[in-house]
């Protein structure tokens, strides 16, 4: 809804024992997330049927580990969840409650995914492969089928633990969505399923829900939370919460607001370690869709000053409450550039399953398509891609712990351009994207982050060059694609690029003439250049 590392040697050893090395903040950060929907990834038995959207369509546990080889082939090296808990049993007006929001009884998983058993060989199996398992929880509401006649008729009885009245919010429905009173104390959607608020400013509910996440965590060796709806429970309930479980959390706070989402993690309140980045998403959508990069180049510049640990938030394009980037935009390449900055830009990379394969689902539940029908294509543009971009990023991790430790330098953000510098001078990381599209022109521009006489590589081409007296490097754009130069020292010893070729111009799509694009690119060189002394 809208919703110290041990080292990795040490951590598969304990795996093996039954017993889970505790992921924090930092363990985290090196990590590059894949989201998952169970009842949507992969069935028990392998199997591609067809299914209504809005019911389940039996993807399980067991399904998920058979299938762990298609998401570590991307790079990935953790793995998001959804709810494991058990959930109401109705179809509602709202569909089934295939996605595991609709709490019940968090006392026992979810048989619709599978057993106990089953939850614990996912777990076993990622850790074998050192990574790492985060499970989203539901801790805002428990929920019942709705008949839409108000106040809802709620049988509390139901509900494990909370089966009292006493633990819950009386009815309202939340309609203030800037009063935190309101957001917190009512409930959210009243419409198919009553979702019952949990009064988590109550002592009894603190301590049954910190009794039950340690029980989860420990039981089933999770690495990580995202914790559903944050921004909707009380605020002191959270800390509470987190340190409880003993890992590390994201919490979702849905808004693009820098001082609502920052109010979380700055010092003074350290409500929440992480969250999804919400304050990229919004203008990384705009600037792809008819508008330009300059947005997301102040958004940055604001939450670094404002957040506590940008390199703590979640970057992503795509999720299971917002419509698919292709929904909008359909265009392969845009969507190359999307998962580039996704992966390679400050924060923990979160790639949604069925991103990689370019789905183009709209509003949910059509953003929930069931990754079978992609037929798990490991040779999808996006997925080579993404392959390729987790080896880059796990490249400049290994030369550089302090690549995790800064956050990045922007170079450029202009209406068709936002190029950044991630990691130490000897070790840095320089990408470009754009807006331009598959149809875009061919010309040329300066890209800086180097040093004199430095050579470089551009990994997606594998293509080199060397950087001028000003650190810069010739970038020959072309066709709307992406950019991602690292040093040619930094890939030795690696399968990045063993063939490199030198770079040059790209075939003219026609857009611009040779002479214009040469003119365009020394007026850029040259704005550039200053602006890069600026920096």
């Amino acid at each position: 809804m809208r919703s110290s590392l041990l080292t990795g040697a040490i951590a598969a050893a304990l795996s093996f024992s039954g017993y889970a090395a505790a992921a924090d903040t930092e363990a985290w950060k090196s990590r590059s997330i894949y989201q998952v929907m169970i009842d949507r990834f992969a069935r028990t038995d392998g199997g591609e049927v067809d299914c209504k959207l809005y019911e389940f369509c039996g993807g399980t546990w067991k399904g998920l580990t058979n299938k762990l080889d298609y998401i570590q082939g991307m790079g990935f090296d953790a793995i998001q969840i959804s709810p494991v808990n058990k959930n109401i049993d109705e179809d509602t007006a709202v569909g089934e409650p295939y996605h595991g929001y609709w709490s019940q009884d968090l006392t026992t998983v979810n048989p619709k995914f599978g057993t106990k058993e089953d939850l614990k060989e996912l777990v076993d199996e990622l850790h074998k492969r050192d990574m790492y398992l985060m499970v989203d929880v539901v801790v805002n509401h428990m929920a019942q089928k709705f008949d839409n006649i108000v106040p809802p008729k709620v049988d509390y009885s139901k509900f494990k633990p909370f089966n009292n009245e006493k633990y819950f919010h009386s009815y309202c429905n939340v309609t203030e969505w800037e009063n935190s009173t309101n957001y917190q104390n009512c409930w959210l959607y009243p419409y198919g399923v009553a979702l019952a608020d949990i009064k988590t400013e109550s002592p009894d509910v603190v301590t049954l829900f910190t009794k039950w996440i340690k029980d989860l965590v420990s039981t089933y060796s999770i690495d990580g939370l995202r914790i559903d709806a944050a921004k909707h429970v009380n605020d002191e309930f959270l800390p509470k919460f987190v340190e409880a479980s003993g890992v590390f959390a994201f919490g979702e706070v849905l808004t693009g607001v820098t001082e609502d989402m920052c109010r979380y993690q700055n010092k003074s309140k350290n409500l929440l370690p992480g969250m999804p980045n919400y304050l990229d998403f919004y203008p990384l959508n705009e600037a792809f869709n008819g508008g330009g990069f300059e947005r997301l180049g102040e958004t940055r510049a604001q939450a670094v000053d404002s957040c506590n640990d940008t390199l703590a938030l979640g970057t992503f394009i795509e999720n299971h409450d917002m419509p698919r980037f292709a929904s909008q935009n359909d265009d392969l390449t845009i969507a190359k550039n999307a998962m580039t900055y996704v992966i390679m830009a400050d924060g923990i990379p979160t790639v949604y399953q069925g991103q990689e394969q370019h789905f183009k689902g709209g509003e949910t539940p059509s953003n929930r398509e069931p990754l079978w029908t992609s037929k798990y294509d490991t040779t999808a543009p996006l997925y080579v891609l993404a392959q390729t971009l987790n080896k880059v990023r796990k490249n400049a991790i290994k030369k550089s712990p302090d690549y995790l430790k800064k956050t990045s330098k922007v170079l450029i953000a202009d209406t068709n351009h936002f190029c950044q510098s991630k990691g130490p001078a000897d070790n840095a990381v320089v990408f470009c994207i754009t807006n331009k599209s598959s149809k875009g022109d061919s010309y040329e521009m300066s890209v800086g982050g180097f040093k004199d006489s430095d050579e470089v590589v551009e990994v997606i081409s594998c293509a080199s060059s060397t950087a001028d007296g000003l650190g810069q490097v010739n970038a020959f754009m072309g066709a709307g694609e992406p950019k991602i130069w690292v040093k040619k020292s930094a890939l030795e010893g690696t399968d990045i690029c063993p063939k490199i070729t030198v770079d040059g111009p790209k075939e003219d799509s026609g857009a611009v003439s040779a002479k214009g694009a040469a003119s365009a690119g020394v007026l850029m060189a040259a704005v550039l250049g200053t602006a890069s002394l600026l920096l």
